[in-house]
């Protein structure tokens, strides 16, 4: 997915929409701690990238708004927001390929062998961006190659909404002129010792000899021998059938307003049957609920109904029993404020 978290808000928010847009840490006006999740296209020209501390995206962000730039938007993560996204997003892709390595919740792997030809896995590939477009309104960007290290480098390279086709005969071509930090493993660290040894671009690794590689570097010198040629596994990891489908919510301010609470159980009843149906699933039996307190103190009390059911009135009543006890002094005698609140179905049917 592109940009996956600054996309979502932005269609959540089509006001946004174009503007310079950091998900992350509060900058506290660059006093923050913490790091940037996600910066989208307009941040990104501003130097602003994930993983990178908040207060150097701020420092940036009022480096770029003094020159007259348009403003940052600094917006704190809706963690269970994306992974509903998410959560559709992969039932579309396991729709059109049958066998799916979920890598990460914007990423993942397709086995395309059962296309004749690259042709072919184009076509579905591109049916599939087509899909997240029109129902989610986000864009993906796809890269297919021989195998999983190059289709990944192949999916960063036409970024955002991007196909690119790379084919067994071209994968050593592809990677030659790239940056060496381009390969999957390749840290700040092992980028500066392979440049004091004159290795900036992938093309450079096969002045080398596997045996100089190893020297430099252990096993992972042999390793990088293969993938600056564009070898590489294409064995997937199946990724597991969910045994559970649940969401939770941790609250900006700790409380004890039962309104409040009921609405958010309630609402998250609502989106995890939703989540179910979208899975593939019909029926569950088991109902979780998750409570923790102000003071990190956590309980999660389940129930086990009879025969498999599919009813949102069900699982809001199962839902409400297990918490009402923590609104009152069976399970919360000193009244503490309540943090977290989290729902999660169980023993699921298709």
């Amino acid at each position: 997915m592109d940009a996956f978290f600054a996309a979502v808000e932005e269609r959540d928010h089509p006001e946004w929409r174009g503007l310079p847009l950091v998900v992350g840490a509060d900058p506290k006006g660059g006093r923050g701690r913490g790091v940037v999740s996600t910066a989208n296209y307009p941040a990104r020209r501003y130097g602003i990238h994930s993983a990178m501390p908040i207060s150097r995206a701020w420092d940036l962000a009022e480096a770029a708004r003094r020159r007259g730039e348009p403003e940052t938007l600094f917006v704190t993560p809706n963690f269970p927001r994306y992974a509903e996204f998410s959560r559709r997003i992969m039932a579309m892709v396991r729709r059109h390929v049958p066998l799916v390595q979920v890598v990460g919740i914007d990423e993942a792997y397709l086995d395309l062998a059962f296309c004749q030809s690259f042709q072919e896995a184009q076509g579905v590939c591109r049916k599939i961006q087509e899909e997240i477009k029109a129902q989610e309104g986000l864009t993906a960007s796809v890269g297919i190659g021989p195998n999983k290290l190059v289709a990944k480098i192949a999916s960063d390279h036409q970024k955002p909404d991007g196909l690119t086709v790379v084919r067994s005969e071209e994968a050593e071509d592809f990677l030659a002129p790239l940056p060496i930090r381009i390969i999957p493993g390749v840290g700040p660290k092992t980028e500066q010792s392979l440049a004091r040894q004159g290795i900036r671009k992938v093309a450079d690794v096969k002045r080398f000899a596997p045996e100089e590689l190893e020297r430099l570097l252990g096993k992972w010198g042999l390793a990088l021998h293969e993938k600056a040629r564009g070898r590489g596994s294409a064995v997937l990891k199946a990724s597991r059938e969910p045994k559970s489908i649940g969401e939770q919510e941790t609250f900006f301010e700790d409380t004890m307003d039962l309104g409040f609470l009921f609405t958010r159980l309630l609402a998250m009843c609502s989106n995890i049957l939703k989540s179910l149906q979208e899975e593939g699933f019909q029926t569950f039996r088991t109902v979780v609920v998750t409570v923790r307190f102000a003071d990190f103190e956590t309980h999660t009390r389940s129930h086990t109904l009879t025969s498999p059911v599919y009813s949102l009135r069900v699982l809001q009543f199962e839902a409400m029993k297990l918490f009402m006890p923590f609104s009152d002094r069976r399970e919360n005698p000193r009244r503490k404020l309540i943090r977290l609140l989290g729902v999660r179905l169980e023993k699921l049917g298709r």
